[in-house]
C-alpha cells in the first residue's frame, strides 16, 4: 500500500478562509483518497466547517492558531509578527520538521515567500526561489516561472529558473530535454534588457543535455506554446499571468453576452453548449490554479488568493501531484549532479566575460 501523503494547509489564507480551504480539500480528497491533512487555523470556524465534510474530517488533525497573515501585510512585517504561531507559518514549519510533505496557501504571496524561504532555506546553488505553474496552451501544457515571487533578476538567475522549470517539465510530461525559452519584447538578440541577454547567451553556451535552449518568445508565444518551458523574472511574469487571466474572463462574458442578445443566438447555443462548456472549461483560471514554490528545500504551493472551493481543489491536487513526483528529489539532483547546468555555468561564464 502506498504511503499516505500529508498535506499541510493554511486554513485561514486567502480571501475567504476555511469557507473555501475546507470545502476545496474535501473535493481534492475525492480525487486523491490517499491523503491525509493538517488544519492550521481557528479552530472554531475550521469544525464548522468540517461537519459538511465528514470524509474530510476522518483524515484530518486541526492545529488551533489564532495568528492570521493578512493579504495587505508586507513581507517582512509578515515574518516578525506572524512567525512561529500564524496558521501560514504552522504549515510550512510542518513541512520542514518531517510532519507533513507539502504545503498550500492562498494567502499573502511575499509572505508565503519569505516564511517558506526563511523556515525551509533554498536548495544548494539557488539563490532565490520561484514559482512555477502549468499554463494551458494550444498544444498542451507548458512550466511558466517566475510568476511573482521575487523581482528582477541577474543572467545568472534566469538560468537557475530555466534548470528548475526544465526539471518540472521533465518530470511532470516525461520528456527528455524539454525546449526553454526566454520572455522577451522580441525574438532578436538585440532585443531585451542586459540580464536577458546574457542569460541566452550563457544558454547558448553551456548546451546543457537537461533542457534545449530555443532563444527569445515573445508574450503571445506563451499561450501557442512555443517552449515547454518558459523563463521570466517575476515582474513580468506576474503581469504575463494577470494578462492571460483578464483576457480568458473577458473572453467568457463576450462569449455569454454574445450567445444570449437573441433567440437565434439562443438557439445556436444550445446546439453547440457542449463545445461552449469544454472551451469555458480551457479557459478557467481556476482549473490551473496553484503555483509550485521551486528552489526550496521543501514543497510548497501558492493558490490563487480569490480562487474558490474548486480551484482550491486543484491547488491541493497540484502539491499531491509534487509529492507523488518525487519532484524536489528530482530537481536536486538535477541540479547539483556533475554535469548539472550549475556545474556547466561556471566555465559559459568565464567565456562571455
Amino acid at each position: 500500500m502506498a504511503k499516505k501523503v500529508r498535506i499541510a494547509l493554511d486554513a485561514m489564507g486567502g480571501d475567504f478562509g476555511p469557507s473555501v480551504v475546507i470545502p476545496g480539500a474535501a473535493t481534492s480528497l475525492i480525487r486523491h483518497p490517499d491523503s491525509e491533512f493538517l488544519l492550521f487555523g481557528d479552530a472554531a470556524q475550521i469544525e464548522h466547517e468540517l461537519a459538511a465534510h465528514p470524509a474530510l474530517k476522518a483524515v484530518s488533525r486541526v492545529v488551533h492558531t489564532d495568528v492570521v497573515i493578512s493579504m495587505k501585510e508586507k513581507p517582512s512585517q509578515a515574518l516578525r509578527r506572524g512567525r512561529k504561531n500564524s496558521s501560514m507559518w504552522l504549515a510550512i514549519d510542518a513541512v520542514k520538521k518531517g510532519e507533513a510533505d507539502v504545503a498550500v496557501s492562498a494567502g499573502n504571496t511575499g509572505a508565503l515567500m519569505a516564511m517558506a524561504r526563511f523556515n525551509l532555506r533554498t536548495l544548494p546553488g539557488i539563490d532565490r526561489p520561484a514559482i512555477a505553474a502549468v499554463w494551458p496552451t494550444a498544444r498542451g501544457d507548458s512550466v511558466v516561472l517566475d510568476l511573482g515571487a521575487t523581482i528582477g533578476g541577474d543572467a545568472h538567475h534566469l538560468v537557475t529558473l530555466a534548470v528548475m522549470g526544465s526539471a518540472m517539465a521533465r518530470v511532470l510530461f516525461d520528456i527528455e530535454r524539454p525546449t526553454v525559452g526566454l520572455l522577451n519584447i522580441g525574438v532578436e538578440e538585440v532585443k531585451g534588457g542586459e540580464e536577458v541577454r546574457e542569460a541566452a547567451d550563457l544558454l547558448r553556451r553551456t548546451d546543457m543535455p537537461q533542457l534545449e535552449f530555443i532563444g527569445f518568445v515573445e508574450g503571445d508565444g506563451i499561450g501557442r506554446g512555443d517552449a515547454d518551458v518558459i523563463v521570466s523574472e517575476g515582474f513580468s511574469g506576474n503581469i504575463a499571468l494577470k494578462a492571460a487571466e483578464g483576457t480568458a474572463r473577458q473572453m467568457a462574458e463576450f462569449l455569454r453576452s454574445a450567445m444570449s442578445r437573441t433567440w437565434r443566438t439562443k438557439l445556436g447555443y444550445l446546439f453547440a453548449r457542449h463545445a461552449f462548456k469544454a472551451l469555458r472549461d480551457k479557459l478557467d483560471p481556476n482549473k490551473s490554479n496553484g503555483g509550485v514554490l521551486l528552489g526550496l528545500n521543501g514543497i510548497v504551493v501558492k493558490s490563487h488568493g480569490g480562487t474558490n472551493a474548486e480551484g482550491f481543489a486543484y491547488a491541493v491536487d497540484v502539491g499531491y501531484e509534487m509529492v507523488r513526483y518525487d519532484l524536489l528529489t528530482k530537481i536536486n539532483q538535477m541540479l547539483n549532479s556533475d554535469d548539472s547546468a550549475l556545474a556547466l555555468m561556471p566555465a559559459a561564464q568565464e567565456a562571455v566575460s
